[in-house]
């Protein structure tokens, strides 16, 4: 299996998967190990360290969008706080989203309801901040087709990014190149203040 293959098959299945439940789904194995192991070979020629995670969701439900995410851990080791790199899979159509994101449930228990208006006013911001990778990351926003605190909460965190149609996921030299985008804008973010120094964002970087 390549991180290409890995990513398809979320993408393929996940729509017919969440229809039964996750425990011992052969997806949710993808979800948690075999698309993990793929990134952190398709990792391992990018200086390290990564910390590389994939949640399917929690106990008995299924996530509204899974996801596959790197960490460097000087920044954060959760999906909760910090900023980190994800790949999440939409539930309205057959894409995967490359994400540089920030933290949304910090977020979240921090603002409440003016979550998303803070984590869009602070994305905006940082984007500024990483104006130079702007042309190989250009995604300024995702769409996810699920409604709820998470799913608005990761679309408003989402700084910048690429998204894949199914036929994209063939070219793995293509996924690789754009993962080390992902990365350098990643550690360009931590080398120019994390999100301490982004407008509305202060007090969520434990960078």
């Amino acid at each position: 299996m390549s991180l290409g293959h890995a990513l398809r098959r979320i993408v393929e299945e996940y729509p017919l998967a969440r229809l039964d439940p996750p425990a011992r789904h052969p997806l949710a194995a993808v979800i948690r190990r075999g698309a993990p192991d793929e990134l952190r070979a398709a990792l391992e020629p990018i200086d390290g360290p990564f910390l590389v995670k994939g949640s399917p969701g929690r106990g008995t439900r299924w996530a509204a969008v899974p996801w596959v995410a790197v960490f460097d851990p000087a920044v954060t080791t959760s999906a909760t706080r910090g900023y980190y790199l994800v790949y999440l899979f939409p539930a309205h159509r057959p894409v995967v989203h490359l994400s540089l994101a920030q933290g949304t449930v910090a977020a979240i228990r921090e603002h409440g309801p003016r979550a998303e208006a803070y984590l869009r006013a602070s994305g905006d911001a940082l984007r500024v901040r990483l104006a130079d990778f702007a042309e190989r990351l250009p995604n300024r926003c995702i769409t996810l087709g699920s409604a709820g605190e998470l799913p608005e909460g990761y679309e408003a965190a989402h700084i910048l990014g690429l998204t894949y149609a199914l036929d994209d996921l063939g070219d793995e030299r293509r996924l690789r190149a754009d993962l080390a985008a992902g990365v350098a804008a990643y550690r360009a973010l931590k080398g120019r203040g994390g999100l301490e120094r982004g407008e509305a964002k202060e007090g969520l970087s434990i960078a």
